[in-house]
């Protein structure tokens, strides 16, 4: 704007007007134009400071790395494909609700632009403080954790969680998870054959932690992976040994099994993600949204967790909506828009109420529409994933509602732990309209038992899943992936020292807010739970047989139903 505003000017003073009047005419024309343009430019500049900066500087300032060459390509051979629906462009005025809600990139690659500007709620505070002193200066990231104390206060003893605690069930998947590696070990070269689709590499050493980043994640996924890292070093410091991973934070697992049960064939690359499935050997590691998901304004969970347990208080069960609730981005995949045909209609009504999110319109008005603690006023609610597993169904099953999980293809770390019939009720996903009409006519039949299960399944993710279990499960998973590693690690070429003063002090917006939010501010007085002995071969076969016997119960169950209504017709 502004070179054209100077040439338009030197024309003006050249050019054959010479009446003065005729020149200082067009001078004030030029202003106004200035100044209804310029100023607008200024505003638009500093009200989306705040939010979309931090995903740039956060994963660029902050993590920092010097990488001499280009980064290898992701392998799109090894993801599955995604539905058209979810490379959509970015929303129009003319496009339709479903577009407008969609602002979901490839994840195989780096996304080209921010994330759409996200304005801060109004009850935000004006000014986070984080409860340290930020330098002032151009100190680095590895001059600001050199010279932070890592000194921590011990809180007095606490009965939150006592020293002979025993961690729960699902911690015993991670010996599952690392078994692969329990006759081999774990190499260098095993680690480096991960970087092929990794987002950053983790090494541990004496304490401190070291990231060599390769590519974007999606938006600040490995920001705030990496941020609860670091919060897990300061609730047991000293304690985290010395480690070197792999970190992928795409959705969809890759590292397949299939490829490595050849005899005398190498062992599979270890490579930490957030969720796996049945076929994938990748190591599940708890997700982002613990800690926050600022591009959505999700708060970090020990936060959530409270305003869930307050907001399941408000509406008591029996006086709830007696309808299935299902509110997402149904353009992240087929199944969810398959989903949709289950909303009730003139024609048709399945017991679903059913909304697609409008992720656009919600960062415009602030997320007023959004706040999962308000959502707990329908007696049942539906899961369903979406381009992979769903960092939602946490959010769902701590509801008190009887959890309806749609025929699920992934786990994440604590899912494996969660029963059919005993914490949710299970939905076909070749037939979800009958299906969830028949567990909504099941449940407002049998009120007590399916407030039982909803009960039972809130009591599990706010319990069980609680925050202190969350670090205690990341604790373990990387001790005992430690045990495994047959060389000592070493700082990587390249990567930058990390510690919470130097990812807090130089954030902004939202995700200031989180991590000071989810900041760890005392060290741990007692140990991590107990961890529970592995499976054995028997056991996991009589899991798997458990989960499907009682599946195929509850479709005999929907069949008798069916045939008794055609009976009636």
């Amino acid at each position: 704007m502004w070179p054209q505003l100077k040439k338009r000017s030197k024309a003006a003073a050249s050019g054959s007007l010479s009446s003065g009047s005729a020149v200082a005419l067009i001078l004030l024309l030029l202003l106004l134009l200035g100044g209804a343009f310029i100023p607008g430019r200024w505003i638009r500049d500093t009200s989306t400071m705040g939010e979309t900066s931090p995903i740039i500087t956060a994963q660029n300032l902050i993590i920092n790395p010097i990488v001499d060459h280009q980064p290898p390509p992701r392998p799109s051979q090894s993801l599955p494909t995604i539905p058209n629906a979810e490379q959509a462009p970015a929303a129009t005025t003319n496009q339709t609700t479903m577009n407008q809600a969609n602002p979901i990139v490839d994840l195989r690659a780096p996304p080209l632009q921010p994330f759409p500007s996200i304005p801060e709620p109004q009850q935000a505070p004006a000014a986070i403080v984080p409860p340290f002193a930020c330098p002032t200066g151009n100190q680095t990231g590895n001059e600001i954790c050199r010279s932070a104390n890592p000194t921590l206060p011990i809180p007095a003893p606490t009965l939150s969680l006592p020293r002979s605690s025993s961690c729960p069930d699902y911690f015993r998947w991670i010996h599952e998870d690392l078994r692969p590696w329990k006759s081999t070990g774990i190499t260098r070269k095993m680690v480096e054959r991960a970087r092929r689709t990794a987002n950053f590499r983790l090494v541990v050493l004496n304490g401190k932690a070291y990231v060599q980043r390769y590519c974007h994640s999606f938006q600040t996924r490995d920001v705030f992976t990496i941020w609860g890292i670091l919060q897990l070093f300061r609730r047991y410091p000293g304690r985290i040994p010395d480690l070197d991973l792999m970190f992928d934070c795409v959705d969809w697992p890759i590292v397949r099994a299939s490829d490595y049960r050849r005899r005398n064939g190498s062992a599979p690359p270890p490579l930490f993600r957030y969720c796996g499935d049945e076929s994938t050997l990748d190591i599940v590691f708890p997700d982002w949204s613990f800690w926050g998901w600022a591009e959505i304004n999700i708060k970090p969970w020990e936060v959530l967790r409270s305003e869930l347990k307050d907001g399941n208080a408000r509406v008591r069960w029996m006086d709830r909506e007696p309808y299935a609730y299902w509110k997402g981005n149904p353009a992240v995949a087929t199944a969810r828009q398959d989903l949709l045909r289950c909303n009730v209609s003139e024609a048709h009504d399945w017991n679903a109420r059913l909304y697609a999110q409008d992720w656009l319109k919600e960062s415009r008005e602030g997320f007023k529409e959004s706040d999962l603690a308000n959502q707990c006023i329908h007696r049942y609610k539906i899961y369903i994933e979406g381009s992979a597993w769903s960092v939602s169904e946490k959010y769902i099953l701590a509801c008190d509602s009887l959890a309806l999980l749609v025929t699920p293809r992934y786990y994440d770390f604590f899912t494996r732990g969660l029963m059919p019939l005993q914490h949710y009720w299970p939905i076909r996903d070749d037939d979800k309209c009958r299906s969830i009409k028949f567990a909504v006519d099941w449940g407002n039949s049998h009120k007590q038992k399916a407030q039982a299960i909803g009960k039972e399944a809130s009591n599990f993710i706010l319990e069980k899943v609680k925050i202190d279990y969350v670090y205690d499960y990341m604790f373990h998973l990387l001790n005992e992936y430690a045990k495994l590693l047959r060389y000592k690690p070493t700082i990587p070429e390249g990567s930058v020292e990390l510690c919470a003063e130097s990812m807090a002090c130089s954030a902004k917006g939202l995700e200031k807010k989180f991590m000071t939010e989810s900041l760890v501010r005392s060290a741990n007085d007692s140990s991590p739970c107990m961890m529970p002995p592995p499976y054995s071969t028997s056991e996991v076969r009589m899991i798997a047989r458990r989960k499907a016997n009682t599946m195929k119960k509850v479709e005999m169950w929907e069949q008798r139903a069916r045939e008794s209504q055609d009976n009636k017709v």
